[in-house]
C-alpha cells in the first residue's frame, strides 16, 4: 500500500474507514462546499456507498492506484485522482478535491496536488498531465500554475454554473518540464506498507 508524507498532508491508499469519511464528504454533508468548485456543471446522483466504494479499486498501472486520500492530522480531508486521457500518448488527466474548508488556503491542496503529480511522474513512464476546471475556480488555476502548469486550452463560454456561462479551462504539464522545475527540489517521501 502507497504512503506518500509531506509537511501539511499524506497520501494514502483507501481503507473502508476512509471510505465513511469520503462518503459523508461527498454525498452527507449539508453544506456541500467543495461542490461549488469542483465541477458544479456536472450533475451527479447520490450513490450507494457499495457503489462508491467499488470505484476506489482502480489502478492506472498495476500498483498504482488511480486515486488516494488526503489526510491532514490523520482526518480525510479529500482525495486526489487520475484517469486515462489517451493511453498511446501515455496522457493522463488528474484531479484533487479538498473537501474540509478549514483546509482551505492553507496550501494543503497545493502540497497535496505536487505530491501526486510527483508520484505519478516518478513511479511510472507518463508522458503529460492534465487538468480540467472552468474559469470561475481561480483557487484550482493558481494552483495548477504555482505547480508550473500551463492554459492549453479555453473552450469559451462552455459552462453553466449559477446561470452564468463560464470558460472551460484545460491545462498541462509535461515530464520534462516537470523534471526541469522540481528535480533538485523533489521532497517525496514514500512508504510502502504492507
Amino acid at each position: 500500500m502507497v504512503e506518500i508524507i509531506g509537511e501539511k498532508v499524506t497520501l494514502k491508499k483507501i481503507t473502508s474507514e476512509d471510505i465513511n469519511e469520503l462518503y459523508y464528504w461527498k454525498f452527507e454533508e449539508k453544506e456541500q462546499e467543495a461542490k461549488k468548485w469542483n465541477g458544479p456543471y456536472i450533475p451527479e446522483e447520490k450513490v450507494t456507498k457499495e457503489e462508491y466504494s467499488k470505484d476506489w479499486e482502480e489502478e492506472i498501472f498495476p500498483g498504482i492506484p488511480d486515486s488516494l486520500v488526503v489526510k491532514c492530522d490523520e482526518r480525510v480531508v479529500g482525495y486526489v485522482g487520475a484517469y486515462w486521457v489517451d493511453q498511446n500518448t501515455n496522457w493522463l488527466e488528474t484531479g484533487i478535491v479538498i473537501y474540509d474548508s478549514h483546509f482551505w488556503n492553507g496550501g494543503y491542496g497545493s502540497e497535496a496536488y505536487k505530491l501526486w503529480i510527483d508520484y505519478l511522474f516518478t513511479s511510472t513512464f507518463i508522458h503529460r498531465l492534465g487538468m480540467s476546471t472552468w474559469s470561475g475556480n481561480i483557487r484550482m488555476i493558481k494552483v495548477a500554475e504555482k505547480l508550473g502548469m500551463k492554459e492549453e486550452a479555453r473552450i469559451r463560454e462552455a459552462r453553466i454554473v449559477d446561470g452564468e456561462y463560464f470558460d472551460a479551462i484545460k491545462m498541462g504539464i509535461l515530464r520534462k518540464e516537470w523534471e526541469e522545475r522540481y528535480k533538485k527540489h523533489c521532497s517525496i517521501q514514500v512508504k510502502e506498507v504492507r
